[in-house]
């Protein structure tokens, strides 16, 4: 599986990559490849505001519906719209095009709960 180095995940397999006060989130490949070919994808509105683990959409594959978790409390500033339009792309490429929503970081939130690289990859095989 491939995870880059310079983003941080989380347990329930979302990663997210900072640039300022922005972040750019998706689901890992582990998670793509779990939930095998994905057909449908669900995202929040523009400016939704979003606290930390809350749910900010859904994907559905041909095996299962899974809960979106938002890995960092934050404003939704864009939504990937050709993810919507071909969820597939997800499956192909869950670290560049297949990116979910972009968040305005909020002030008050913390990243210590994130993983690293490293760590995530401890973790999944430990699954």
């Amino acid at each position: 599986m491939d995870y880059p180095k310079d983003y941080l995940y989380t347990k329930d397999h979302e990663w997210m990559k900072l640039d300022g006060d922005e972040a750019t989130i998706g689901i890992t490949d582990h998670a793509q490849s779990a939930l095998g070919d994905i057909v449908f994808l669900e995202l929040p509105r523009l400016g939704r505001e979003l606290k930390e683990h809350e749910v900010f959409g859904v994907v559905e594959s041909i095996k299962a519906v899974s809960d979106l978790y938002c890995p960092i409390g934050g404003t939704v500033t864009h939504v990937n719209e050709q993810a919507i339009n071909d969820p597939s792309v997800i499956n192909h490429k869950p670290y560049s095009e297949g990116w979910l929503i972009k968040l305005k970081i909020s002030p008050s939130s913390k990243l210590t709960h994130l993983l690293d690289t490293d760590t995530y990859e401890k973790y999944v095989q430990s699954l």
